[in-house]
C-alpha cells in the first residue's frame, strides 16, 4: 500500500465520516481535479512521496511554453483523468500529458479582450453526457469535451453562453469578465463576474449558476439586495439601484455534504468614495453561504462595513476544522486584504473564536458616511501588519532612510481602515493588494494547520474634487500609488511578505516567517526581507508547503511544522499563481507552477515568461 493510502486508512478509525472521506481520498488521491484540489478549496494532497526528507532532491523534469508572454498570467492547472488542463494569458485552452508535458489538444477562443485568467474547470459529466472542460472568460461560458477538446454543441449556442446577457445589456462597452474557475455543484456551474470600480452604476456583479449540460440560466444572487429584499436598506433611499458592485470574482467553494456554495463578495463601487451609499451596503466585502441548488441566501459574515478602502473579499473561503470549547466543528477560513483572517462556522456564519467591532476613524469628505466601527477577529491575531509608525520607516541604506521619512511625513496614517482625506494625503496599510489577495489560505487536515502568505505594503492616496458634469461630486486620486522607495522597495521596514501557520485547535499563530528575499539586497548583506507577493500555497501529506508567488521569482518548499526552508529555485519568471501537485500514472509525484512574470507586482526587474515547469524526484 502507497504512503497516500496509509494516511487514507489510518482515518478508518475514527468515524463513518472518515470512511467516506478515506473513500474520496483512495479515488483521486493521484489528481488535483479543482482550483483548490478539493470542492472545499483545502489546497491539500494526501501524496508524500515527496516528503522533508528528500525535497531538496527535486529537479525540473519538464517545461511547457506558451507563446505568449507578456500578460499577466495567473492559472493554475488542473489534472484529472491523467490529463493537465490549464488557460493561457489568451485564454486557449490547453490540455497536456502530465508526465511529460506533451500537448495534447489546445482549443482557442479566440478572445477579443483577454483577461487575467486563474483556471478552467472539470464537470465529470452523467450517463448521457462525457466529462467537460468549462472555461469562463471574457462575458462568455465555454464547455468543452474534455477527451477531444471540442466544443459542446448542446451546451449554450454551439457550446458557448454569452453572460452579459441579462446582466450587462445596458453597458455594452463596460468591463465584464471572469477571472475564476466556476464552481461545480452536482449539475451546475456556479461564477460570478469582475466589474468595474467605478463608476458607481454598471453592470451587476451578481453570482449565478447555469445548468452544466445546457447551459441555462438556473438562480441568480443579488448581491446587492432589491427592494423587498433583507439589507436592501443598507444602501440607503436610492443607493441600490443599478450599482455596479459588489461582484463576485473570487473563487468560490462547495460543502457537497451541506449542499452549500461559498462565496467571497466583492467591494461596492466607487471603491473610495460612499457618499451616494449611506450604510453597510450588504453583501458587499463579505463571505455569503448559499443553497447550492437554489442559489437562497442561508449565512453571510460581512468583514468591512461600508467599504472606503477597495478591500474586497477575493480568496476562496477554505473550508477547514477548528477547535471551539474542546470540540471540532466545521467552518471556513477567509484571510482579507485587511490582513484579517476569519474563521466562520459553516453551519452559522459565526467567528468561532469571537469578533469584536472597534473603532475606526472617520472620514472627513463631505457627505460621506464612513462606519463607525469594523470587525476584527478575536483569534487568531493579524497576520500583516495594520498601520504604520514614523518609527518603522524602512532602514535598508541610509539613502533610503532619508527618502521614504521624507515621504512619510508628507502623509499620515490613522491605523487600520484609514480613510482617504479630502484635505490631506494619506497612507492605507496594509495595501489594496493585501494583506492577502484572490489566493486564499491552504489547510492541512492532519495538524490542524492553515498556512496563509501576505504581504506587508501601503499605498497613499486622497479623495479631490471631480470634474464638473461627472456622476459623482468625488473620486480617488492616486489610490492606488505603492508607497515604495526610488528603487521599488516598500517604504516600510521588512519583512515585505510573510508566510505564516496557525493553529485551529487554539487559533494562535504557531511559525511566521519572511517569505521571499532579493538577490540584489542580499548581496549587499540584507537577509530575510520577505518579497511582496501575490499566489498561493499548498500542503501536502509529506510535511510540505509550496509555494511561488514572490516578487523574487523563487518557488520554494517549506516544512509545514516548523516553517524551515527545505527547498528553493529559480523560476523562468514569477510564479504569481498557486501550484499544485500529483501522481502520474508512472508513480512519480509531480510539483506544477505556471511562470507567467511579475503581473501586478509592478517594479520587479524579473522579465515577464509564459511557462508551466513540472518538478519531481530524479
Amino acid at each position: 500500500m502507497s504512503n497516500a493510502k496509509t494516511h487514507c486508512a489510518r482515518a478508518l478509525k475514527l468515524s463513518f465520516l472518515a470512511l467516506y472521506a478515506f473513500l474520496l481520498c483512495a479515488q483521486d488521491a493521484s489528481e488535483w481535479p479543482a482550483y483548490g484540489r478539493d470542492p472545499g478549496g483545502t489546497k491539500y494532497s494526501p501524496l508524500d512521496q515527496i516528503n522533508a526528507r528528500n525535497v531538496g532532491n527535486l529537479v525540473r523534469v519538464w517545461s511547457y511554453h506558451t507563446g505568449e508572454p507578456g500578460a499577466t498570467w495567473e492559472n493554475t492547472p488542473i489534472v484529472v483523468g491523467n490529463v493537465m488542463y490549464f488557460a493561457t494569458q489568451k485564454n486557449r485552452v490547453v490540455a497536456l500529458e502530465p508526465e511529460t508535458g506533451k500537448e495534447l489538444w489546445t482549443y482557442d477562443p479566440k478572445s477579443t479582450r483577454p483577461s487575467e485568467h486563474r483556471g478552467v474547470s472539470y464537470w465529470p459529466g452523467d450517463s448521457k453526457t462525457r466529462p467537460r472542460i468549462i472555461l469562463a472568460t471574457e462575458a462568455r461560458l465555454i464547455a468543452l469535451d474534455a477527451k477531444s477538446g471540442k466544443p459542446a454543441v448542446e451546451f449554450g449556442d454551439n457550446g458557448e453562453v454569452n453572460l452579459r446577457t441579462g446582466v450587462a445589456d445596458d453597458y455594452p462597452n463596460a468591463h465584464y469578465a471572469i477571472t475564476s474557475p466556476p464552481a461545480i455543484y452536482k449539475g451546475l456551474i456556479i461564477l460570478g463576474p469582475s466589474t468595474p470600480e467605478t463608476p458607481s452604476k454598471g453592470p451587476s456583479g451578481d453570482p449565478r449558476a447555469f445548468d452544466a449540460k445546457s447551459g441555462k440560466l438556473v438562480w441568480r444572487f443579488h448581491a446587492v439586495p432589491q427592494p423587498g429584499e433583507p439589507g436592501n436598506e443598507t444602501w440607503g433611499p436610492e443607493g441600490w439601484k443599478d450599482r455596479g458592485g459588489p461582484s463576485a470574482w473570487g473563487a468560490m467553494t462547495i460543502d457537497n455534504t451541506r449542499g452549500l456554495v461559498f462565496m467571497p463578495m466583492g467591494n461596492p463601487v466607487d471603491s473610495f468614495y460612499g457618499g451616494d451609499r449611506k450604510g453597510m451596503n450588504l453583501y458587499a466585502n463579505s463571505v455569503v453561504a448559499l443553497d447550492a441548488a437554489t442559489g437562497k441566501l442561508r449565512w453571510y459574515f460581512q468583514t468591512v462595513h461600508h467599504d472606503l478602502f477597495d478591500f474586497d473579499m477575493a480568496a476562496p473561503p477554505s473550508l477547514i476544522e477548528a477547535t471551539v470549547n474542546g470540540r471540532r466543528v466545521p467552518a471556513v477560513a477567509e484571510f482579507s486584504k485587511s490582513g484579517l483572517l476569519y474563521v466562520l462556522d459553516r453551519i452559522t456564519g459565526k467567528p468561532v473564536w469571537g469578533v469584536e467591532e472597534r473603532p475606526v476613524p472617520a472620514s472627513d469628505v463631505p457627505g460621506e458616511a464612513a462606519w463607525p466601527t469594523q470587525p476584527f477577529p478575536l483569534k487568531p491575531p493579524p497576520l500583516t501588519r495594520l498601520g504604520m509608525t514614523r518609527d518603522e520607516v524602512s532602514n535598508i541604506s541610509p539613502e533610503t532612510h532619508a527618502y521614504c521619512l521624507e515621504q512619510f511625513d508628507k502623509v499620515k496614517n490613522l491605523g487600520p481602515f484609514t480613510t482617504f482625506s479630502i484635505n490631506e494625503t494619506r497612507l492605507l496599510f496594509p495595501s489594496t493588494m493585501g494583506g492577502a489577495d484572490w489566493a486564499g489560505v491552504a489547510f492541512d487536515p492532519k495538524s490542524g494547520y492553515i498556512f496563509a502568505n501576505a504581504s506587508n505594503l501601503g499605498q497613499t492616496g486622497r479623495i479631490v474634487a471631480a470634474a464638473p458634469g461627472s456622476p459623482m461630486p468625488f473620486r480617488n486620486q492616486g489610490g492606488y500609488a505603492r508607497f515604495v522607495d526610488k528603487d521599488g522597495y516598500p517604504c516600510n521596514q521588512p519583512p515585505w511578505g510573510e508566510l505564516s501557520a496557525v493553529d485551529t485547535h487554539t487559533g494562535n499563530v504557531v511559525w511566521r516567517i519572511p517569505l521571499g528575499s532579493y538577490d540584489e539586497l542580499e548581496a549587499k548583506g540584507l537577509k530575510n526581507t520577505g518579497a511582496i507577493n501575490l499566489g498561493g500555497a499548498i500542503a501536502t501529506a509529506g510535511g510540505l508547503v509550496f509555494i511561488a508567488a514572490t516578487a523574487d521569482g523563487k518557488f520554494r518548499a517549506f516544512e509545514s511544522r516548523t516553517g524551515k526552508e527545505l527547498w528553493v529555485t529559480k523560476l523562468d519568471s514569477v510564479g504569481n499563481a498557486t501550484p499544485i501537485t500529483y501522481r502520474g500514472r508512472n508513480g512519480k509525484q509531480y510539483v506544477v507552477i505556471v511562470a507567467g512574470g511579475p503581473g501586478h507586482l509592478r517594479g520587479s526587474p524579473i522579465p515577464p515568461s509564459d511557462v508551466v515547469t513540472a518538478f519531481a524526484l530524479p
